[in-house]
């Protein structure tokens, strides 16, 4: 199963590292005449992403934490055709 993880922080918001990803995933996808299935499906998990993810919630869960001094890292995935994520925290050092 293809999980992709993010790591939010307070200069740089979940919104604006999924677009970031999403455009070097594109990128490397035109820029590769070979057939990458990895990209490929990398690709289509970050366009269900910025289409259907609630990322207005998802600030408000990690910035709570950021805020704290605490390392927040989502991990997004498909399970059963279904957009899922995990929000793990960590305590910076």
């Amino acid at each position: 199963m293809l999980k992709i993880e993010m790591e939010p922080s307070l200069s740089n918001c979940i919104y604006t590292i999924t677009k970031r990803e999403y455009a070097d995933t594109l990128g490397r996808l035109l820029s590769d005449a070979s057939e990458n299935k990895k990209l490929k499906r990398k690709l289509e998990v970050l366009t269900l992403l910025l289409e259907k993810m609630d990322f207005k919630q998802l600030r408000q869960e990690s910035e709570r934490h950021l805020l704290a001094g605490k390392k927040v890292r989502f991990l997004f995935y498909l399970e059963k055709g279904t957009l899922r994520y995990k929000m793990q925290i960590e305590i910076s050092r």
